[in-house]
């Protein structure tokens, strides 16, 4: 069975790219047409990636390692942290520290000096200090938790990182390659995929569409802890194939290079971005 049907990924509006000018070349591959200056991916080759991404994190959760879920964009930030809470594993969804991953001596002095001002804050030491005083360190520790209460009970380096939107997570992805830490994201038109050893091809911009891709990825997650926790049962997984029950391979090149997709495509932004809507109603690709 396919991970998820191509229908849903349709309504999410997973297909859009940039404008073709925008292009990365290296992503030729995955890109099936252009419409109106606007590159189509193929959404064939998203499901295949996609399966092959789940296995892999499923098995990354089986062995008992952890994901650390990234993206610090206004779009991923709240789907970013839901999937990471929902499977129990880490996020970063503020903005990346340089020396996140790699300078893990200094991040832990950081993470311990959050934990000292939640523990003091908790005993009511803040009350009897100055109002001053208390504002000071309330704004510290606010400030500490939004930028690493995701990965303040990391204690270790993480099995693989997912990752929305790799041009503005590079420091990200340069870390996590000098560590030899697995990437799984999501690549745009405009991405480099040969960075990513698990690219899946999807528009990274859309609301709708990193909180679906992103729940897939938790979902994998879920489901290898699960068979970690069953193992003594012998229970083996299904690996996840590019099956595709809802169209046929007809249907979706008539979807994707047809009618269908420009209805969705009202005009192009500045930034090289799709709006679409139906209707005549204008509203941003990141809401469809």
């Amino acid at each position: 069975m396919a991970v998820v049907s191509m229908k849903l990924l349709l309504e999410a509006g997973v297909h859009f790219g940039h404008q073709t000018k925008r292009w990365n070349p290296k992503m030729k591959p995955f890109i099936f047409t252009e419409r109106n200056g606007i590159h189509i991916l193929d959404l064939q080759q998203t499901v295949t990636c996609l399966a092959s991404a789940f296995n892999f994190i499923r098995d990354v959760a089986r062995r008992g390692d952890s994901v650390l879920f990234v993206g610090t964009k206004k779009q991923a930030q709240e789907a970013v942290e839901e999937a990471a809470k929902r499977s129990g594993q880490f996020w970063v969804n503020q903005r990346w520290l340089g020396g996140m991953m790699t300078n893990q001596t200094t991040m832990q002095m950081r993470i311990r000096r959050l934990q000292e001002l939640k523990a003091r804050n908790e005993r009511g030491e803040f009350a009897v200090l100055t109002k001053k005083e208390a504002t000071k360190l309330t704004d510290e520790m606010e400030r500490l938790q939004n930028r690493l209460g995701g990965i303040e009970g990391l204690r270790r380096q993480p099995g693989a990182l997912f990752i929305v939107d790799t041009r503005k997570e590079h420091i990200a992805v340069a870390e996590a390659r000098r560590l030899g830490i697995p990437i799984v994201a999501l690549v745009d038109t405009n991405c480099n995929p040969d960075e990513i050893d698990y690219p899946i091809p999807a528009n990274d911009d859309a609301i709708r569409a990193i909180r679906l891709l992103a729940g897939r990825i938790a979902d994998a997650v879920i489901e290898g802890r699960g068979f970690a926790d069953a193992s003594a049962k012998d229970e083996g997984g299904e690996d996840f194939e590019d099956e595709e029950e809802t169209l046929s391979q007809v249907e979706l090149e008539r979807v994707l290079s047809g009618e269908t997709t420009l209805a969705f495509v009202d005009e192009v932004d500045e930034d090289g971005r799709a709006y679409v809507g139906r209707g005549g109603r204008r509203k941003d690709k990141d809401e469809a």
